[in-house]
């Protein structure tokens, strides 16, 4: 029983690196642009099914396609923010809603006329990874796939640190996020700004997707699903926050993993209760620092009198 809780554990919290993956460019898009972006998965798998197409029609290595795939998703990136999410933001907070869910009806119909409904997968073509892994002291196994996103779940994240705290660009992004006006009068393209988050946020899908095809069967319409994974590590980790995506990643992998340990049917469930705790949580904070406040300015009033 002890062996099973420390493997589901382990697994959690490598399964909460992939999941910080997905959830990084999703959490920037929302803490600059302040846009959510429902297409999000299915330009992940989007990714997935580039990389797939370049490796098994092709023919290309699989690193090969990954160092391709990423600025191809980068360049759509940028496009889809300077040709829709921008003119979208004029048009009231509906609008944007419906271009990205009808940008996502139309990638996913589009995938679906290109590649097929079939199930594909990278992890024919990257050998023993896919499978191999290490036996720690006590019966623990570590898959070495997932150790590997999970360390390259560190090092994105530490890079897209490095990147908002020591380059201009980096500044230039937490500038507009903080007060886009503001940021324009010092001389800061505001709109430019957003389409470099936009195109890093697309690259970071299409890492995303690759690991997934990696790691499992993918389809034209996995895209909301992998939405909805995101969604939850950027609402448990904090909107915003790039190491909180982390946190929340490894938070909704470990909920999954340790309520599939108990039941298969749990696993899925597992993380939407944590999901709705974490809400339910914000919403009490938030109504207790109303209340506080509130009563705060009270007392100074009647100090005053």
């Amino acid at each position: 029983m002890f062996e099973t809780l420390v493997q589901a554990i382990a697994q959690g919290v490598l399964l909460g690196g992939y999941y910080a993956i997905i959830a990084a460019g999703l959490s920037l898009m929302f803490g600059v642009v302040r846009f959510i972006n429902l297409a999000h998965g299915d330009m992940l798998v989007l990714g997935a099914m580039l990389a797939l197409f370049a490796v098994e029609g092709m023919g290309w290595p699989v690193w090969l396609a990954v160092l391709t795939v990423l600025p191809v998703m980068a360049a759509l990136g940028w496009l889809a923010q300077g040709l829709m999410f921008e003119r979208a933001l004029q048009g009231g907070a509906l609008l944007p809603i419906l271009v990205t869910l009808g940008l996502g009806a139309a990638l996913q119909n589009a995938m679906f006329g290109l590649f097929g409904s079939n199930t594909r997968s990278l992890g024919a073509h990257i050998g023993a990874l896919s499978w191999s892994g290490w036996t720690l002291p006590g019966g623990i196994t570590l898959g070495k796939l997932p150790v590997l996103v999970f360390v390259t779940a560190v090092g994105v994240l530490g890079l897209l640190h490095l990147m908002m705290t020591r380059t201009r660009l980096g500044r230039a992004i937490r500038a507009t996020a903080s007060d886009p006006e503001a940021a324009e009068l010092c001389g800061i393209d505001a709109r430019r700004v957003h389409r470099a988050a936009a195109a890093i946020a697309a690259a970071l899908a299409a890492l995303g997707g690759v690991f997934l095809a990696m790691r499992a069967q993918v389809t034209p319409y996995a895209g909301p699903a992998q939405l909805i994974f995101a969604f939850e590590a950027v609402v448990i980790g904090g909107v915003g926050s790039l190491w909180g995506t982390l946190i929340g990643g490894i938070v909704l992998g470990l909920a999954q993993t340790l309520g599939g340990a108990i039941a298969p049917q749990l696993s899925l469930l597992a993380g939407h209760l944590v999901l709705l705790a974490a809400l339910a949580w914000r919403i009490l904070r938030d109504e207790a620092a109303a209340r506080g406040g509130w009563r705060a300015l009270t007392l100074r009033g009647g100090e005053t009198r």
